[in-house]
Order: C-alpha cells, then structure tokens, then sequence
C-alpha cells in the first residue's frame, strides 16, 4: 500500500511540473552586461512567431538603446501604490494571472517590493506566477545570489542587500550567461551606456575596477557552468548508478562563522546538485533557559538562511558533538560533512572531547569527507 501511495505521489509530481510554467533567467556579471536589452530582443523573436509575451516588468534605466526595444512590446500596466507620501510602480501579478500571456518578461528578480505587497520579494511574485503555469523570463545579476553573498562583499568591498535564494536558479530551466570582457564593459560605462555622466567616474573607482569586473565574471561563468551541470544530472539518464553526495553542515552559535559555513555548503551541495542538512548540536551551556537573546536571534537567522538555500535543519540537544555528528552521518547517509576552520568554537568543543578521534575514523571507515571551510 506504501509503495502504491509513493508511486501516485510520484505521478501527481510529474503532472503538477508539467502543468507548472518554465522559467529562464538571464544572469550577468554586473550591471549594463545587456540582460534586459537581450529580453527585449528574445521578446520581439517570439511577437513576430505568433507567441504570445508580454512585458510584466521591464526596467530600461533610460538607456537609450535598451529603451527604443520596448517600442511595438505589449505592456501590462504596472500596479500603482502610495508608500511614505510618493507614488511607485510595482509588477501586477494579479492582471498578470487574469490575462494569462504564453510567456511573461519580468525584469529585476532581486527586486525587494514595496512594504504591504502580498509578496515581499519579486523572485516569490515569479514563483506565483509559475504555479499558475504561465513562462517567465527574467534577468538577475551575480551578487545578487545569497550563496555568493560573502565572496562579493569579498571582491567589492560591498555587502548587496537584495538577494535571492539559489533555490530560485536552481529551478530554472534555463539559465543563460550574458557575457562582456571588462575593457567592453568599462567602454560602454565610459561612453554613457550604463549610468549618466555624473556617476561614472564614481563606478570606475569603486564597482567597475578591472580586476572587480574580472573577479566578477568569473563567478558567472562558474554559477552558469553549474546549472548546465545540475540539468545535465537531472535531465539525462545515466546508465550506471552513480554515488549521490549528500553534505551535513554543522554549526555553532556562532552568527558570523556559522554564515559562512551555511553559504559554502550551499555552494558545494548545488554544484553537486545534492541534499544538505545543517546540524545545530545544542550543548547543555547553551540551552534555551542560558542562552543569551542575541546568541537565540543569530540562530535563528541562520536556521532561516539555511533553509532559503534549501537544507534541512536538525537540531538536537546533547553533550556530545563529536558522536552526534556520527550518529547523523549513519542516519542520513552523509557523503560530506563541512565544518568551520580550527578556530571556531563547535571545531574547540570537539577537539576536547574524547571522541574526536573515533569521530575521524569512522568518518574514514565509511568514506565521509571532512571538509574544513576557511
């Protein structure tokens, strides 16, 4: 009876995809690479071979080129709203879904919506969207992936705040590199292609340095590679059964640390295309009538973390670190486990107990890496 439930469950899945519209992402590494003017040409293509698209949400910022594209595109009116005493424009997801077009171009993915939207990121508007099986293009740039948050804030100096979920790239069906050297890129930012004449010289001393841009392209190639990678995996039966890596993260109290260890485990279980868990072991020092406020506030925004990039969280109470992490190993099949570098304060709790070498060993015994991330 089980395994007839697990089968229907399985077939329900497969309609409800069907039935589920496709979604393609353009992905750039900086702002003026052409995302939205490579939409807007994808879109004439499709008018002209009787396709019904229209544009959702399309932001030009008045560069002339990408600008003289809208022209001949039908437009779905924006939503008009009042916030702080000013008049904005959002993307009209419910006119969206009344005139239900074949394929919707909706620009800015990142998009943080106004205060008193029904969603509070455009990213989850586009979800909507597709649950209600009409196709979206959409364009986003690199920093703006919450994995990747860390390495840009690394090569820019600046911590991007509107970002999305990698779950989001990972459901795409497509996903294409828009893609420029850095001296085209810089031209076209020096010849008032990107920003107006007053913020260029500030773009070239800050954003747009060579060796930034360059850093930065690299990241879009390798993201890209990724997805081609991750659809190769689930779209392409292979004939011999391979090893499924499955990663365990496990973290301590520790907010800034413990981020770090959830977003590079993001990174390596979607590169793999893998299942994660994150493993919060709750020693007897930190229980909930000991913990300190903001120490329960940082765990709980790094539970929240983890699970926008898609773990599962286990959260346990125990003395033994070391043995917990075994005993999750064995239960969930862990291939990788990923912790912080020697200096962290789950990495000293474990060296002090008795267990750490039993822990290496059975780590080896049942071919679990240990991987120990910077």
């Amino acid at each position: 009876m089980n395994e007839s439930r697990k089968s229907a469950e399985e077939f329900l899945h497969l309609i409800n995809k069907s039935k589920r519209g496709k979604l393609k992402v353009y992905i750039g590494m900086s702002a003026g690479v052409g995302k939205t003017y490579r939409m807007l040409q994808e879109a004439h293509v499709l008018l002209q071979n009787g396709i019904d698209v229209k544009m959702g949400y399309v932001e030009t910022h008045n560069r002339k080129e990408t600008h003289s594209l809208l022209e001949g595109l039908p437009v779905i009116p924006r939503r008009k709203l009042f916030y702080k005493g000013k008049e904005l424009e959002e993307l009209d997801v419910p006119a969206i879904l009344i005139l239900r077009p074949e394929i919707v171009i909706v620009d800015e993915l990142a998009h943080t919506n106004i205060e008193g939207s029904k969603n509070k990121k455009r990213w989850q508007d586009v979800m909507d969207i597709l649950d209600a099986g009409i196709n979206v293009i959409s364009a986003v740039n690199i920093q703006h992936i919450e994995s990747l948050n860390e390495e840009v804030k690394a090569v820019t100096g600046v911590e991007v705040t509107e970002r999305i979920p990698d779950t989001v790239l990972a459901a795409a069906d497509e996903v294409v590199n828009i893609d420029l050297t850095a001296d085209e890129l810089i031209a076209r930012l020096k010849e008032g292609k990107i920003y107006d004449s007053s913020k260029i010289q500030s773009a070239l001393n800050n954003f747009f340095k060579n060796e930034h841009i360059l850093q930065l392209r690299e990241l879009a190639l390798k993201e890209v590679a990724s997805q081609v990678t991750r659809k190769v995996e689930s779209d392409i039966t292979i004939g011999k059964i391979l090893k499924k890596e499955r990663f365990l993260a496990c973290i301590s109290s520790n907010e800034k640390t413990a981020k770090n260890v959830i977003r590079k485990t993001a990174r390596l279980a979607n590169y793999y295309n893998s299942q994660w868990f994150l493993l919060y072991v709750q020693i007897p020092k930190e229980s909930a009538d000991r913990i300190n406020l903001s120490k329960q506030r940082h765990l709980i925004n790094n539970f929240k973390l983890a699970t926008e990039l898609g773990a599962e969280i286990i959260r346990i109470e125990s003395k033994n670190i070391a043995l917990s992490i075994m005993e999750q190993c064995d239960e969930r099949s862990i291939t990788t486990v990923c912790i912080g570098k020697p200096h962290l304060d789950i990495w000293r709790i474990i060296l002090a107990t008795d267990t750490f070498n039993s822990l290496l060993k059975r780590l080896s015994k049942q071919n679990v890496d240990l991987v120990i991330l910077s």
